[in-house]
């Protein structure tokens, strides 16, 4: 799948790179969809990740009884 060496922030930033790159639209066509490939690698990598993490936290949160509220920003 991904690159999973990469830790969220390295993935997160290579893929905002990609789509600067693919935005430009100043790449031949066969590496564009290299690009592109590229891209949704590290876009599900990037969520796997999230994903983990989420599961991490509701676990914790479960095992110590927390009942405080919290907001993830971004959302």
């Amino acid at each position: 799948m991904g690159d999973s060496k990469l830790s969220f922030d390295e993935a997160l930033n290579e893929l905002e790179q990609v789509v600067k790159q693919l935005e430009s639209g100043d790449l031949p066509l066969e590496q564009s969809i290299e690009l592109y490939k590229r891209g949704m690698m590290l876009s599900n990598d990037c969520h796997q990740k999230l994903q983990k993490i989420e599961s991490e936290v509701t676990q914790l949160v479960e095992t110590t009884g927390a009942t405080t509220d919290f907001e993830v920003s971004g959302e």
